[in-house]
């Protein structure tokens, strides 16, 4: 049943899109109750703040989609086999279950899958009217002759959740293809960044937070390490898609061994289906070795240069907050990923683990738009005095 199942049945497609309205509901009432009273700025930032908190959720929730494998518990897209949800497939999917009883497709993981893709819509929805928020204060800015808000971010961020809704659908039709989830993971981070952002431009724009003078060796010393926090997360995610994290099992050896056999090649041959090679032939346990021991090694990397960047911002009194929150991520990304290696990769652990990169992108993501270099410092100055004054 499951084989002849079409990879898109857009049949629910409206169904689905209205629980996830349903979803973003929630928040946008509370939003609402809270803040009606707020200034157009105040309310427009609230609004970005609840997206930027629930779509933080969503990573976590599709952490825990990938690990407790069910990311192919509804084989086909959008709906879970043509129904918006599990209850309307009921009988396919015992059927695939009592099949395969440990199988992709059960009715727990046909759940997980399809929350997933709630919560995923509901973030877009959120998007959405933050969207349409920002270009009504714009438009009445405008009206009183005074320079509006860009909304170059807003629709930056709204092409992009529709971009990463279609990796979301290609996860699912292309089988868990390993460079289209791992892609999938970045997109949800590059999601988060760009949110934060726009929660640390409203606040400047809102004086709230002030720009930050900092010399340009730090600046550049924090953008170094966001590009090495990028590819570290994409070898995580590499190493999550190919379920290479028990290939070594101890620390700091390997298979009790400082250098164990790897293949290189085959680990980080990109473009090939899940467990196998562009040729069809097996992935060796030689390669899953290779992919877990660069993450490894590249961990050592990323935690020298975060911790020599926490030692830096702490110099500087007004990011010493987020020289805190960087060096407690640091110690809690290295405590997760040493249990999931130790401990067998326990969920718990596994899903702190995505949390805790996403939550360090968020910190960069602030430090970086909130510092000025020297010399661009009055400038900036400048720039928010001119926005608080329109």
């Amino acid at each position: 049943m499951n084989t002849l199942q079409p990879a898109y049945d857009l049949s629910p497609l409206l169904q689905v899109m209205l629980m996830g309205a349903l979803v973003a509901s929630g928040p946008l009432l509370w939003w609402w109750l809270r803040h009606r009273g707020s200034n157009p700025q105040g309310r427009l930032q609230a609004l970005t703040l609840v997206t930027l908190f629930l779509t933080f959720d969503l990573v976590l929730f599709g952490a825990f989609t990938r690990l407790t494998d069910s990311g192919l518990g509804c084989p086909d897209w959008p709906g879970c086999y043509g129904h918006a949800s599990p209850l309307g497939a009921q009988a396919p999917i015992a059927q695939a279950q009592q099949a395969m009883p440990t199988g992709p497709v059960t009715h727990g993981k046909a759940w997980v899958e399809m929350v997933h893709r709630y919560l995923a819509t509901g973030v877009g929805a959120l998007i959405v009217v933050q969207l349409a928020l920002a270009w009504r204060r714009r438009r009445e800015m405008r009206r009183q002759g005074r320079r509006g808000p860009g909304l170059g971010w807003p629709v930056l961020t709204l092409l992009w959740v529709c971009l990463q809704g279609a990796f979301g659908a290609l996860t699912v039709t292309m089988k868990l293809f390993p460079a289209i989830v791992t892609l999938h993971l970045a997109g949800g981070l590059i999601l988060l960044v760009l949110l934060a952002v726009q929660v640390a431009r409203n606040g400047l724009a809102e004086g709230t937070l002030r720009p930050v003078s900092v010399s340009s060796g730090l600046y550049l010393l924090t953008a170094a390490a966001a590009l090495l926090l990028t590819a570290q997360v994409l070898l995580g995610g590499w190493v999550s898609t190919n379920y290479a994290v028990l290939a070594c099992s101890s620390f700091p050896q390997c298979q009790g061994q400082w250098w164990p056999e790897m293949d290189w090649t085959g680990g980080f041959e990109l473009w090939r289906p899940l467990g196998q090679l562009a040729n069809g032939e097996q992935l060796t346990f030689a390669a899953l070795t290779a992919i877990h021991v660069a993450h490894r090694l590249a961990a050592g990397v990323v935690l020298l240069c975060l911790g020599a960047l926490s030692w830096r911002l702490w110099q500087v009194p007004a990011l010493r907050g987020q020289a805190r929150w960087l060096a407690a991520l640091l110690l809690l990304q290295a405590l997760t990923g040493l249990s999931n290696v130790v401990l067998g990769w326990p969920l718990v652990a596994a899903v702190a683990h995505t949390g805790g990169a996403a939550a360090l992108a968020l910190v960069l993501t602030r430090v970086l738009t909130l510092s000025s270099p020297r010399g661009a410092y009055s400038s900036s100055v400048s720039l928010s005095a001119s926005r608080l004054s329109a």
